[in-house]
């Protein structure tokens, strides 16, 4: 807990510009806070609110075009000016920072321990031997078993969650008096992240570390956080305690962004009106095998078992379980993209075992998709209207991008999105802005099958209500059967009439929504809902002591 001693890190009056072609740009306005040691402060609020600038200027890590005023003193130094080399000693030794893919921070070429040692031995207190030594140490504080072994492996021998802890390790290792944590868990599954939470506050209370926390997921903050900075618009309009931000907002803004949260309510939500339940489903799979060939010589890796569902017309399916359940695989699979290994997979009518491309091509028009992130979807070079006139033109629907104008117009509108949006390009849209035009070009061809695989799992809060609610009124509105992967269980609340709950390419439970969620039968999907954090402090106390008795 938050001790009376000196701040680790003081910021005082922090304005920080860029300069940019179109004018210069105001990130971050007079913005004073403090991080105590053995403190753990959140910063919250939607992208572009200065959130990340913040705590980027605490290690120097702002790009050349930054002009910073006021001061950042961390650990008794005032980072704002001081030269590369001196911020090179003060990285690591004084604050270090957990990045949001560990997969980005470590670099695939060379051993997790080399990658360890090199920090220690950059700052010159360690010897080759004491430096493995270290990382050897520090793989198992932060928990990777058989760390003399492993600590010879390389980034890809490892899951996204042991990734995430040898990051962790990384920056624990000179022993900083500051932690930045930007988004350390919003790419993992709960379950994985309950560990990551866990493992975070048990390192703050063992060597008194200050935390700062950047995230969107209020679940997260509730659970890790001592208190809560709030930003807007490069301001900061509130702090307090975490309790007192839950229990009593004082900034509309802050009560906006709580009441955006998505929770597990347990709803039972009704099919669209005219849905025909007598139909014939419009996805069927009876005893669905999936298979990946194995490389040079090591066995066929089996990543679906077995498994029979199916999608009725108007219907969205929730399709949840962790890295590796086999989830995306099986969305590849309905569109065509991998191949069924055994049993039957019936697609808008046509049999997947074995299916020609030529014989699929026609049917490809009934789907529609949705990606996890819109930014990599949409061609940089295209504008918006031309990136959702594509599937129209490619599947015969208009001659080219003028030609499709109006039926564009017209899905922009129905996405809330301004026309007038059809001119800019990717780059000028905001992530929950490309995600709505997303949407728009998935609907283009009206398709009888959308497949969103984790829609909103990249966007603020905020943002992703507004995306979710926007779904449900589209998909009540046009009546398409949806499979919806994610691994947020309360998304699933919001959207699925059913769901699904993967473990290991097999289903552990499936059922209506509400009955799954309310009174899950199976030990796998009570685990799921017991790791998900709720963004009311009080309450997820009790549920991770509750969990962490539950582990032993």
């Amino acid at each position: 807990m938050a001790s009376v001693t000196n701040p680790a890190v003081e910021i005082r009056d922090l304005d920080i510009t860029f300069s940019t072609d179109g004018g210069d740009v105001h990130a971050v306005r007079d913005v004073s806070l403090d991080v105590r040691p053995g403190e753990v402060l959140a910063i919250v609020g939607e992208s572009g609110s200065g959130k990340t600038v913040t705590a980027r200027s605490i290690l120097g890590l702002l790009p050349e075009t930054a002009t910073t005023r006021g001061a950042v003193v961390l650990d008794g130094v005032d980072v704002v000016g001081l030269s590369r080399d001196r911020l090179r000693d003060v990285r690591g030794t004084k604050a270090a920072m957990i990045f949001q893919e560990p997969s980005t921070a470590l670099n695939p070429v060379y051993t997790v321990g080399w990658q360890l040692a090199e920090g220690l031995r950059a700052h010159g207190k360690y010897s080759r031997a004491q430096a493995k030594a270290k990382a050897i140490e520090m793989l198992a504080r932060v928990g990777i078993p058989e760390p003399e072994r492993r600590v010879s492996d390389y980034p890809h021998q490892f899951s996204g969650g042991q990734k995430q802890r040898i990051v962790i390790a990384m920056a624990l290792a000179l022993e900083p008096a500051v932690i930045l944590a930007d988004e350390p868990t919003t790419a993992l599954d709960v379950t994985v992240q309950a560990e990551i939470l866990d493992l975070l506050r048990r390192l703050r209370d063992e060597t008194g570390t200050a935390i700062v926390l950047i995230t969107h997921n209020m679940g997260v903050v509730a659970d890790l956080a001592d208190r809560v900075a709030v930003m807007l618009n490069g301001e900061l309009v509130e702090t307090a305690p975490v309790a007192e931000i839950f229990a009593a907002p004082a900034h509309e803004y802050t009560k906006k962004l709580l009441a955006a949260v998505p929770r597990v309510e347990i709803v039972d939500r009704p099919l669209p009106q005219g849905a025909d339940v007598a139909a014939a489903p419009v996805v069927e799979a009876q005893g669905l095998v999936i298979e990946y060939p194995g490389r040079l010589g090591s066995p066929t890796f089996r990543a679906v078992h077995a498994i029979d569902f199916s999608i009725k017309p108007g219907e969205v399916l929730g399709l949840v379980g962790e890295s590796g359940s086999g989830k995306t695989t099986i969305g590849r699979a309905l569109a065509g993209l991998t191949p069924v290994a055994d049993g039957s997979l019936r697609v808008l009518g046509t049999e997947m075992n074995g299916v020609k491309e030529r014989q699929f091509r026609a049917r490809r028009k009934e789907l529609g998709f949705v990606f996890q992130d819109p930014a990599t979807s949409f061609n940089p070079l295209l504008t918006i209207a031309e990136c959702v006139a594509e599937p129209l033109i490619v599947h015969g629907g208009a001659r080219n991008a003028e030609a499709a104008r109006d039926k564009v117009d017209e899905l922009l509108e129905a996405v809330q999105l301004p026309k007038a949006f059809g001119d800019r390009y990717p780059h000028e849209l905001s992530g929950g802005q490309r995600q709505r035009a997303s949407l728009a070009r998935a609907l283009a061809l009206d398709p009888k099958l959308l497949i969103a695989d984790e829609p909103t799992s990249a966007l603020d809060v905020s943002v992703q209500a507004r995306v979710l609610d926007l779904f449900g009124e589209l998909q009540d509105r046009f009546g398409f059967a949806t499979l919806f992967i994610t691994h947020d269980l309360a998304v699933v609340d919001m959207l699925a009439h059913r769901v699904i709950v993967l473990h290991k390419g097999r289903i552990a439970e499936e059922g209506p929504t509400a009955r799954v969620l309310g009174d899950p039968q199976d030990d796998y999907t009570r685990k799921l809902l017991a790791s998900l954090p709720v963004p009311d402090p009080v309450e997820q106390a009790a549920r991770r002591a509750a969990w962490t008795a539950q582990r032993g």
